[in-house]
C-alpha cells in the first residue's frame, strides 16, 4: 500500500491510497479459501474445491467484500501511522480500478483537534446556595393544603363566583362552519373558575350563573392556539351547569399529615423541609455546572470539526422545528435565529470534545452498574412496561449510549469541580430558582472555504434555542379523555434553555 497526502488544511486531510493489484489478488485468494472450506460442490469435498474453479465461479462475487475490507484496513492503517483521529466517517472515492489493476482511491477526512486542557485549579466559580426558611416551609404546606382542599355543594340558588368549582357539560362548534371539532365537548367537567384552565373569556361567562342554568358561551381561540384548525376561530359553546361546589380550606394539622401517610404535622414539616433542601441542592448544582461549562468553553480555544457542527446544528434545528409545529408557531426562523443556533451547536461540540478529553486523560468511565441503574430508572417511568424498556436498551446500542452520555458528563464535571476554586454565595430562593439571563453563544471559529453547510442553508430557510436537551412534548387530557383543544388554556410558548 502507498499513501500520498494530497490535502492538509486545518482539520481537513485527504490522501491518495494505492493498493497493488497483487495485494488485491492475494486478498481475494484468502477470502476464497475461507469460502471453499464450507462450500459444497458436486464431486468435491468441502475445502477441496480447486482455486481456479473458486475464482471462476465466485471471484467477482467476493470482490466487493474484499475491496471494502481492503479500504477499511488501509484507511485505519493510514490514520494510525499519521496519528490522526477521524471526527466523522471518512469519504472515499475510487479513482481507478479494474480486474488485474491497482486499486487507487482518495479518502477525505476531518480529524479531531488536539485539545490542550486548561489548569482546572485556576477556575474560580461562585456556587449559589439558599437556605430553607420556616416561612418557605409554611408556604409549601399552604400550597399542599390547597391541593388537598375539599369542597361542599353550594347552597340552592348560589351564583357561581371566582374560586368556585362549576361541574359543567359543554358542546362547542366553530361559528364559521358550525363544526364540532375533537375535544370541544365534555360531560361532568369540574372547572375551577378563575383558574385560567380554559381559554380567555370562557370561565368569566360562567360566573353569575346557578346550578341548572343552560346558556351559550362565546369565545375566540388565540391566534397561536396549538390546534391550527381552531387558531383565531370564533366558537360558541352550549353550557349546562350540573352543580356548583364551594371550596373549603384544609387545616394544616396532624390530619393533613396522616392523609399523606405521615405520623403528624412535625413529620410532614420535616419531609417538606428535606425535599426543599434537596431541590435547592439540585438547583445549586445546576447553576454551578452551567458556570463550569461556560468557564471550560471560554478556556479552550481550538478549531472544531465543521462536519460535527453541521450535524449538531441540524439536530437542534429539527428539535426547534418540532417544538414550533407543536405550539402552532407560524413565523419562519430568521437568519439571526439560525446564526444563534449555529453558535449553540459549535459550543456543544467544543464542550463535548473538552469533556471527552478530560475523561480520557483522567480515566473517567461509566461503569456497567451505573448504566444499569440508569436503565432501571428509565424503566420506572413506564409502569407495567418495564420488560419492554429493558429489552429496548439491551438491543439498541445508540439508545444505551444516550443514557451513558449524561452520566459521563456529570462525572467529568464533578471531577473538575473538585479541583476548581468554588465559593458558596448565599442567595434567596427566588434568585436560585431564576433563569440565568445569558446571551446565546456566537460562532467563534472562522469558516474557511465558503462557510459551513449550516450557514449556507441559512440564506434559504430560516429557532428558538435548545442548548442542552432534546425537546419533549406532552398533551394533557381532560376528564373525558380528549386531548387538549377546544376551550383549554392558551398554547404554550417556546422556551429558551441556556
Amino acid at each position: 500500500m502507498q499513501a500520498r497526502e494530497i490535502r492538509n488544511e486545518g482539520l481537513n486531510r485527504a490522501f491518495e491510497i494505492t493498493i497493488p493489484a497483487t495485494e488485491i489478488s492475494d486478498r481475494v485468494d484468502r477470502h476464497l479459501v475461507k469460502v471453499g472450506k464450507t462450500l459444497r460442490l458436486p464431486g468435491f469435498r468441502p475445502g477441496k474445491v480447486p482455486m481456479p474453479l473458486l475464482k471462476d465461479r465466485y471471484g467477482k462475487a467476493v470482490l466487493s467484500d474484499v475491496l471494502q475490507e481492503a479500504v477499511n484496513e488501509t484507511i485505519g492503517s493510514v490514520m494510525k501511522d499519521k496519528g490522526l483521529r477521524p471526527a466523522l466517517q471518512p469519504k472515499v472515492e475510487v479513482k481507478d480500478f479494474d480486474d488485474g489493476k491497482d486499486l487507487v482511491y482518495t479518502v477525505a477526512v476531518e480529524v479531531l483537534p488536539e485539545v490542550k486542557l486548561a489548569t482546572f485549579k485556576d477556575i474560580a466559580l461562585d456556587r449559589p446556595v439558599a437556605k430553607v426558611t420556616e416561612e418557605a416551609v409554611t408556604d409549601t404546606l399552604t400550597r399542599i393544603a390547597a391541593q388537598q382542599r375539599q369542597s361542599d355543594p353550594a347552597p340552592e340558588g348560589h351564583k357561581a363566583a371566582r374560586g368556585d368549582i362549576a361541574v359543567i357539560t359543554f358542546h362547542g362548534r366553530t361559528v364559521a362552519d358550525g363544526k364540532e371539532h375533537p375535544g370541544m365537548h365534555s360531560h361532568g367537567f369540574s372547572l375551577t373558575l378563575g383558574s385560567g384552565q380554559f381559554i380567555e373569556g370562557f370561565e368569566d361567562q360562567i360566573v353569575g350563573h346557578k346550578a341548572g342554568d343552560s346558556f351559550t358561551v362565546n369565545v375566540t381561540f388565540p391566534e397561536a392556539y396549538q390546534v391550527r384548525d381552531l387558531a383565531g376561530q370564533a366558537a360558541a359553546f352550549e353550557v349546562e351547569i350540573e352543580e356548583i361546589r364551594v371550596p373549603k380550606d384544609t387545616p394544616i394539622d396532624d390530619a393533613l399529615a396522616k392523609s399523606m401517610g405521615l405520623a403528624d404535622l412535625a413529620a410532614l414539616r420535616k419531609a417538606v423541609e428535606d425535599q426543599m433542601k434537596a431541590e435547592y441542592g439540585r438547583m445549586s448544582r445546576l447553576k454551578v455546572k452551567r458556570s463550569l461549562l461556560d468557564a471550560l468553553d471560554e478556556a479552550h480555544v481550538f478549531d472544531v470539526p465543521q462536519g460535527m457542527i453541521d450535524i449538531e446544528f441540524e439536530t437542534i434545528s429539527r428539535q426547534i422545528e418540532l417544538e414550533r409545529k407543536q405550539t402552532g408557531a407560524q413565523d419562519d426562523l430568521t437568519d439571526s435565529d439560525r446564526e444563534e443556533l449555529l453558535g449553540i451547536a459549535e459550543r456543544r461540540v467544543r464542550l463535548g470534545l473538552v469533556l471527552a478529553e478530560i475523561g480520557r486523560s483522567n480515566g473517567i468511565e461509566v461503569g456497567d452498574q451505573e448504566l444499569q441503574r440508569a436503565v432501571v430508572q428509565e424503566a420506572r417511568r413506564y409502569p407495567g412496561q418495564e420488560r419492554k424498556v429493558f429489552d429496548y436498551y439491551a438491543k439498541n446500542r445508540p439508545a444505551l449510549d444516550s443514557l451513558r452520555a449524561p452520566i459521563f458528563e456529570d462525572k467529568v464535571c464533578d471531577f473538575v469541580l473538585e479541583l476548581a476554586k468554588i465559593t458558596d454565595k448565599e442567595v434567596s430562593a427566588e434568585e436560585l430558582a431564576a433563569e440565568d439571563d445569558r446571551p446565546a453563544p456566537k460562532p467563534r471559529q472562522s469558516k474557511a472555504g465558503g462557510g459551513s453547510k449550516a450557514r449556507s442553508d441559512s440564506e434559504k430557510s430560516q429557532k428558538s434555542e435548545k442548548a442542552e436537551k432534546p425537546v419533549k412534548s406532552s398533551k394533557k387530557k381532560d376528564e373525558s379523555g380528549s386531548e387538549d383543544s377546544a376551550p383549554k388554556a392558551k398554547a404554550a410558548k417556546s422556551k429558551k434553555e441556556k
